[in-house]
């Protein structure tokens, strides 16, 4: 659909944090395409409030006297933008009426001025359900991001389960039986209230502190930014109904967590952590999914579970539905992509150079 006449206005992106008006804007567009619950308004003021820097901006494109797009961009050196891309948000932050291309919009924005003088701009992130990947064109790239699962919801638990995979349900349920013969009363339970959240994230990062991202400096906290950042977000979902967190208990020990957005049917996965100090014949994540599962098919309102992550083995023992997630990167005109094409091309040959030659195969025995 060819985009009307449009002008881009530039702003503080601090304005997601207190303007209604905006924040309102924002908020209709993202109802309008995607409407996913971490691109809300709430959920990017958190984000920006917490990883924010300072130099972030809004674009904002108008026409007829309406907010056609908004763009939360970043400025990555002079010539350059980029949407706010903190790895807590699955997607690029975004949102727009259905009707304009993505790769229209961006190219629109990177000429019209507003970004001052623009070489190129990075859209990350980009779910196809978001927008269309389109075909490269002279002055823009498509690149792949990373494939990423979901799984729809239909027909009873038992007759899902039962086209899982052999190993899946025997693995199951060997560990079920393990549990009831070591005496283990195994459950799972649903958390939804304001009130349930920040007791939760604490308890979730007493489980990821304990493990391998905590040497990584990632666990979430409730004194540090993940911790901030994932207590603001879903205290505000569940005040409008929409945090849903599912927590796996061994007695009264909790081992296992999901932590996810509802919204429209569709439940959003954003974060899982497990007890790694729970022995190997256990593994309280594959079991707390089993859960989840029978509660989601036996009768809640979610009709659709996405990853958002990158496609993992366990992935495909529940789902066989992928799609790929990608970038998009626009530029002032078409000379600017060769040239990035040609150093692109450079890196790429001296990473290869440099990488170590495969092993040479060891010779076959005689018979």
């Amino acid at each position: 659909m060819p985009m009307p006449p449009i002008t881009w206005q530039r702003q503080s992106a601090r304005l997601l944090l207190d303007d209604s008006a905006v924040r309102a804007d924002w908020d209709r567009l993202n109802d309008a395409r995607l409407g996913v619950s971490f691109l809300c308004a709430d959920a990017v003021a958190a984000a920006l409030a917490v990883f924010g820097g300072g130099a972030e901006q809004l674009f904002t494109a108008r026409a007829d006297g309406r907010a056609l797009a908004m763009f939360l961009l970043v400025p990555q050196g002079r010539l350059r933008w980029a949407t706010f891309q903190p790895s807590q948000v699955p997607l690029g932050t975004w949102v727009a009426e259905p009707g304009p291309a993505l790769d229209e919009l961006a190219r629109a924005l990177v000429r019209s001025g507003a970004l001052g003088l623009c070489l190129a701009l990075s859209v990350s992130q980009v779910d196809p359900l978001q927008a269309e990947r389109a075909d490269d064109a002279a002055d823009n790239r498509h690149a792949d991001y990373i494939p990423t699962s979901w799984l729809e919801v239909s027909g009873p638990f038992d007759a899902y389960w039962a086209a899982r995979g052999k190993n899946l349900r025997q693995n199951a349920r060997k560990q079920r039986n393990k549990l009831a013969a070591d005496g283990i009363a195994a459950s799972m339970r649903v958390l939804r209230g304001v009130a349930d959240m920040a007791p939760a994230l604490a308890r979730y990062g007493v489980i990821e502190s304990a493990g391998w991202k905590a040497g990584r400096g990632t666990a979430i906290h409730p004194d540090n930014e993940q911790g901030r950042f994932y207590t603001r977000l879903l205290e505000g979902a569940a005040a409008r109904g929409e945090a849903l967190v599912t927590e796996y208990l061994f007695g009264e020990r909790t081992v296992a967590m999901n932590l996810g957005l509802l919204r429209g049917g569709t439940w959003v996965v954003l974060k899982t952590t497990y007890d790694e100090s729970v022995g190997k014949a256990l593994s309280p994540a594959s079991l707390l999914r089993e859960d989840e599962l029978q509660f989601i098919f036996g009768g809640s309102e979610i009709r659709r579970i996405e990853y958002y992550g990158r496609t993992m083995e366990w992935h495909t023992k529940l789902t066989d539905s992928q799609r790929t997630l990608y970038h998009l990167t626009s530029y002032r005109w078409p000379l600017v992509k060769r040239l990035a094409e040609r150093r692109r091309e450079r890196h790429e040959a001296v990473a290869a150079a440099a990488a170590p030659a495969p092993a040479a195969a060891a010779p076959a025995e005689a018979e």
